[in-house]
């Protein structure tokens, strides 16, 4: 088995030029840091731990789950809190609060709008002025080509999003690593693999990310030029706008 040490002093590189490049991090920041359970997440989480002790700089970590087996979704508490516990973390069960009327099952997208509206309530009331997702370089491509497949516009994933005039800020600092060398690390730092989403193999996004994977090892270049096209964004601002996006990883 690979080192995991090894592997995320290679991660943190790219990590690095997220955060430098885009100003993710910063000084005496408290952030929320969306852990849904699968690779993408558990990783992000730790390489924060990890870059903390990297910088000249202190902030402070917050975990937080959304727990939605009232809605179908996997319990995964009983996973994710002793190793939570374990790293010394602060983490919350944030409940999925739907409307009354809110029809069930959930659709992807319905999914992700109310977890994605738990996590903003929450890293708020928790005193949290950013909250980080844990999208990585092959999200961005795929979002990029929802975008313009389903709405008609050449925009990504920002790695740096204000939201409710600054309040909270969602950073992305996963925005530079690959899908693979996430897994990869997963594998070597031995975080079990979550129940899989009930509703994700539905989506548009599992078929777009399904037919980039087709490419093989042309992938990073039509990952590289998407990202790219999307960024010029036509004279957009890169630090605002709206995206097609998912849940937390």
């Amino acid at each position: 088995m690979s080192n995991p040490d090894r592997l995320a002093s290679f991660l943190l590189k790219s990590f690095a030029r997220a955060c430098k490049e885009f100003g993710l991090l910063s000084a005496g920041d408290r952030i929320a840091v969306a852990v849904s359970g699968g690779k993408d997440s558990r990783s992000l989480l730790d390489l924060l731990l990890r870059y903390r002790g990297r910088v000249p700089y202190t902030y402070e970590l917050v975990a937080l789950h959304v727990a939605g087996s009232h809605a179908g979704l996997p319990d995964l508490t009983g996973l994710l809190e002793p190793w939570l516990q374990e790293l010394g973390v602060e983490h919350h069960l944030v409940p999925l609060g739907l409307s009354p009327d809110e029809p069930l099952p959930l659709d992807c997208f319905r999914c992700a709008w109310n977890r994605r509206k738990a996590l903003f309530l929450a890293a708020d009331s928790l005193g949290c002025n950013k909250l980080a997702l844990g999208h990585h370089a092959d999200d961005a491509a795929v979002t990029t080509l929802l975008n313009l497949m389903f709405a008609g516009r050449v925009e990504t994933l920002e790695p740096r999003t204000d939201f409710f005039a600054g309040r909270v800020t969602v950073i992305r600092p996963l925005i530079y690593i690959e899908a693979k060398e996430l897994a990869r690390y997963a594998r070597a730092a031995g975080f079990p693999p979550p129940p899989p989403c009930p509703y994700e193999s539905d989506s548009n996004r599992q078929r777009i990310a399904e037919f980039l994977r087709g490419f093989g090892r042309h992938q990073a270049n039509i990952r590289a030029n998407l990202w790219r096209v999307a960024r010029s964004g036509c004279g957009r601002d890169p630090r605002h706008g709206p995206e097609t996006d998912r849940q937390e990883r």
